[in-house]
């Protein structure tokens, strides 16, 4: 049973020792690929994707999919680039602390774009296991409101997309603020969680009103082949 183009791609990426971040095909036969280099024993790896990282999963990838029989007209692979998609919980927490923007499915409060740092659910210790903090669905901003600082609460299933807010570093991704001491001012701040779906929120009115969700169910032949890599991280 042949696989699918997604799953060459996949395979092939991750058994070069990269992550997909995304792929996409247009109808003209491109196909996009956009890869970064996983975390190292926690911590964000010393160089960040390059234009050899870039040609090396391109090599690789022209010919599996040439032995797959893939049928493409052009191939590009590069890095995600500055303001990098979150889409699944490893990304959410691996960028823990940075500055980010999401939108959700429906708006709440009259909005669906809220920008902010990155933090832990209420409860939840930001110095857990990153192994454990990618397990969770549920994650918290911190954002201005142009008066005072809120806390935002969110399932992952009420998210439609969330990315990096692109911060110029010439030395690749530096970590954003710690996530549990954003998290520890939190309790002062007015919380304005998202209310489950078929009830009511929780009354505004409330000197410190808790924080509620709601769960819904919310990834030929070449002729020319495109290598990006350059300083996007």
């Amino acid at each position: 049973m042949n696989l699918s183009w997604q799953a060459v791609v996949e395979k092939t990426v991750t058994g070069l020792g990269y992550e997909v971040v995304g792929c996409e095909r247009s109808a003209g036969g491109l196909l996009r690929v956009f890869i970064d280099k996983p975390l190292v024993g926690g911590q964000e790896p010393e160089q960040p994707v390059n234009v050899e990282d870039c040609e090396r999963v391109t090599r690789q990838l022209r010919y599996v999919m040439e032995v797959e029989e893939i049928d493409y007209t052009r191939l590009e692979v590069s890095t995600p680039g500055l303001d990098r998609p979150l889409n699944n919980a490893g990304d959410y927490a691996r960028f823990l602390g940075h500055e980010v923007e999401i939108t959700l499915r429906e708006a709440f409060q009259g909005r669906k774009k809220y920008r902010g740092v990155l933090v832990a659910a209420e409860g939840v210790a930001a110095e857990e296991d990153p192994a454990t903090l990618a397990q969770r669905t549920d994650w918290r901003v911190i954002f201005s409101d142009g008066k005072a600082e809120q806390a935002l609460d969110f399932a992952l299933d009420e998210v439609r997309s969330a990315k990096l807010v692109p911060e110029i570093n010439f030395k690749g991704r530096t970590p954003g603020k710690a996530g549990g001491a954003v998290a520890g001012k939190s309790a002062a701040k007015k919380n304005t969680g998202l209310a489950p779906q078929g009830s009511e929120s929780a009354d505004g009115a409330a000197a410190k009103p808790k924080a509620s969700k709601k769960k819904s169910n919310a990834k030929s032949r070449q002729t020319d082949d495109k290598v990006d890599g350059g300083l996007d991280q």
